[in-house]
């Protein structure tokens, strides 16, 4: 088997664990976001390791707000008192990971420019631009499905740059690192770090969205 194809295989699996956490919801939604939140600090401290106090408390908060974010979508949020928890969680997924597919192909099939060589030497424009497209599309057609609010459907397109940028920054710790990837937990994805820096930001807008009355 190649290794695009235990790539694909292993992310279809996690795409499949994640749905289906997020359907069953309660204790078995919160334990994985737990031991996701867990295996990322990890690997964040063992990075930052050298870099001082202040990095290993940024560490705890950027595990820990994504973590919040996705427990309080899945299990608080509501539409004039009819919980939408799980419609909006799965437009999350869509974004980051439509974002990341989208990116991965469109750079592969593209080329051209590179987005930032000196942090990312593999990040493309095209690939930038055709993961926000896919991610756009794919979120407005669960958006419509599932009629959640009309912003879901622009909001999309600033989240996959968001998402984007989480990448770029979690590349550029891995290279002030000195490190590849920020572990080996998952075969040919790397860590935790490597696989959640999309949705790390995706879910953190999220929620601070609908506290700010936007979804």
């Amino acid at each position: 088997m190649s290794e695009l194809a235990k790539r694909s295989v292993l992310g279809v699996l996690m795409i499949a664990a994640a749905l289906i956490a997020a359907v069953l919801g309660g204790y078995v939604f919160a334990s994985l976001v737990a031991l996701a939140a867990v295996a990322m600090l990890f690997e964040w401290r063992r990075m930052v390791a050298r870099w001082g106090i202040g990095w290993q408390v940024a560490g705890f908060v950027y595990a820990l707000v994504p973590a919040l974010s996705l427990l309080w979508i899945r299990d608080r949020y509501a539409i004039d008192g009819a919980p939408m928890g799980l419609e909006l969680l799965v437009w999350v997924f869509v974004v980051t990971w439509s974002t990341d597919i989208g990116a991965y192909f469109a750079g592969r099939t593209i080329g051209g420019p590179k987005l930032a060589p000196s942090v990312s030497p593999n990040k493309t424009w095209a690939g930038l631009v055709g993961g926000v497209v896919i991610a756009t599309l794919l979120a407005a057609v669960w958006a419509r499905t599932v009629m959640l609010p009309a912003n879901a459907y622009w909001l999309a397109a600033p989240f996959a740059v968001a998402a984007q940028l989480g990448d770029l920054f979690e590349s550029g710790l891995k290279r002030r690192a000195g490190v590849k990837d920020s572990g080996n937990l998952l075969p040919g994805h790397g860590g935790a770090l490597d696989r959640l820096d999309g949705l790390v930001v995706v879910a953190s807008l999220t929620a601070a969205a609908t506290l700010a009355g936007l979804l």
